[in-house]
């Protein structure tokens, strides 16, 4: 169990400005969260969903969905950070986010987060967070980029 970092402030954040906050559990990708990613998305592309084509590929098993990958985020996120005192949290943006590597089926995945800037913006702490996903075993990350968030922490 890793323990997560409490942030009930702007204060709490802004002592990470410019380093890592922490780093979530693994977690495995499965066949059977990537076909579920599928049937939520419409996007059955033979890559994901059919193991024996996908076999034949230059991955040589089925990959997860880039955004399937990024839609961890959240759930990644509360590994490694327990928000409280804050009324609302706003998702801003998602900029310069690149994919580095296919998840491949069965492979172990992890969110290495820091804090790349904060600001408060008339009582709104507006953050910008570094987000890359690591992949066990992987020299490249599956992606590498950052997220702003909306922090509407109670005065």
């Amino acid at each position: 169990m890793i323990e997560k970092t409490i942030i009930a402030s702007h204060g709490d954040i802004e002592k990470f400005n410019g380093g890592e906050v922490g780093r979530s559990p693994w977690k495995r990708i499965t066949q059977e969260r990537i076909n579920a990613f599928a049937d939520a998305t419409d996007d059955h592309q033979w890559i994901h969903t059919d193991k024996e084509k996908a076999a034949a590929s230059p991955f040589g098993s089925t990959i997860a969905h880039g955004f399937l990958t990024v839609s961890l985020l959240p759930s990644l996120l509360d590994e490694i950070i327990e928000v409280r005192n804050s009324e609302m949290t706003v998702n801003y943006a998602v900029e310069n986010l690149r994919f580095g590597t296919a998840v491949v089926v069965d492979s172990e995945v992890r969110l290495i987060l820091s804090v790349n800037d904060i600001r408060n913006l008339r009582g709104i702490t507006r953050v910008t967070l570094g987000v890359e996903m690591e992949i066990k075993g992987e020299k490249r990350p599956a992606y590498k980029g950052s997220i702003v968030l909306l922090y509407h922490f109670k005065q």
